[in-house]
């Protein structure tokens, strides 16, 4: 099951006509007018085939939520989520094991200096 940030949304926010357009662009992190560009060409292509498959994506797919995003950086991590799940699971645990590192760091560092200090994180481990 998806969760609201995985989930392909209508934006009607950045929309020109419905939003389905902007949806894949906020979806892919592709910029709108590429995917806008690249969706005038399938209708060329198509000979207008593809048209009633944006009206019924239109009926079908739900409006983005408002407060979606917290931020910029929030948006372009769920993209990138959505692009390479895998990619993105190693990248948060090779930053939390970067995290670990400068804690143990710094546990190091403070313990070498305070003998009193390093008995006591002992006796809580």
């Amino acid at each position: 099951m998806n969760g609201p940030r995985t989930s392909f949304y209508r934006d009607k926010q950045n929309a020109k006509l419905m939003g389905i357009c902007s949806g894949i662009a906020d979806y892919t992190g592709v910029n709108a007018i590429w995917v806008r560009l690249g969706f005038v060409g399938l209708v060329f292509m198509t000979g207008g085939g593809i048209i009633p498959f944006y009206f019924i994506a239109g009926f079908l797919a739900n409006k983005k939520p408002a407060h979606l995003y917290v931020d910029s950086q929030e948006q372009k991590f769920w993209q990138r989520v959505r692009q390479s799940p895998a990619r993105t699971a190693r990248d948060v645990r090779a930053s939390f094991r970067d995290i670990d590192r400068r804690l143990a760091d710094v546990e190091h560092y403070y313990v070498s200096a305070n003998p009193r200090l390093s008995e006591e994180i002992e006796r809580l481990r």
